[in-house]
């Protein structure tokens, strides 16, 4: 399970429920992070190149992408070199398409994601006739791994977040707020404080996580420790201790 830092651990909660004692290396790209801020030929590289070496380290059974923006860019080249499945994350539009009420949807996630063709094939194919209005709101990247560190939040960025779509054509009727990121599904109840009770948050966690568990379905999954790789020094991963303790993993290791 690959992510630039923390928030593909949303999508790992979520395997844990329907697979709870899989062997799983999570390995978080601290050195790159934030994707959100690079161009595409800069993810596209660092990120076909990691998981290339990562899978002839590991030889993992499955490769998932836990990051929307990884997946967005990425995910084609990545499924051309590897010879695993692959499991993408991308903005669950359609979900969320078939739940407004209002026909109004707003949609959270880094620069790099918003701008994306796939994300414009997504909301032509779910969302036509719906207003689907997209904002970059790259402060919650950090406010996520702020939370998860253990550190005071600062809660501007969901401020601003709310501001920049409330000022759109009918911003007051989002009804449905996608995160497409998963470092923002971390943030639940951080945004649904500030959205409030009327807007649902949508995210593709559980669904990642059953499509995971139906292409290993029938085999034999070895039982084992949960680790957790980083790129750079492990030391940069020392405050998340204990959320990765809570979640069952060793020590951070060095990739």
């Amino acid at each position: 399970m690959f992510d630039s830092g923390v928030g593909g651990l949303s999508v790992y909660d979520a395997l844990r429920r329907v697979m709870p004692d899989a062997g799983v290396i999570y390995a978080a790209d601290l050195a790159g992070l934030p994707y959100g801020t690079k161009t595409e030929a800069q993810v596209a590289a660092r990120v076909a190149g990691l998981l290339g070496r990562m899978s002839e380290r590991y030889a993992p059974r499955l490769v998932c992408i836990a990051c929307n923006t990884a997946s967005t860019i990425a995910l084609g080249m990545v499924r051309d070199v590897l010879e695993v499945p692959i499991v993408g994350t991308v903005p669950a539009i359609k979900p969320a398409a078939a739940m407004t009420k209002t026909g109004v949807l707003g949609l959270v996630g880094t620069g790099a994601t918003i701008r994306q063709a796939y994300v414009d094939d997504l909301e032509a194919r779910f969302a036509h006739g719906k207003l689907l209005h997209r904002i970059a709101a790259p402060g919650l990247v950090a406010l996520a791994e702020d939370k998860l560190r253990g550190r005071e939040p600062d809660l501007a960025a969901l401020a601003q977040a709310k501001a920049g779509l409330a000022a759109m054509e009918r911003g007051d009727a989002i009804d449905t707020l996608v995160l497409a990121c998963t470092h923002f599904s971390l943030l639940k109840e951080e945004l649904g404080a500030a959205f409030g009770p009327g807007v649902a948050l949508v995210d593709g966690a559980d669904g990642i996580a059953r499509r995971i568990a139906h292409l290993l379905e029938g085999q034999d999954i070895a039982a084992g420790p949960s680790r957790f790789v980083v790129t750079g020094p492990p030391e940069a991963a020392a405050e998340l201790g204990p959320c990765l303790a809570a979640r069952g993993f060793s020590p951070p290791e060095p990739f």
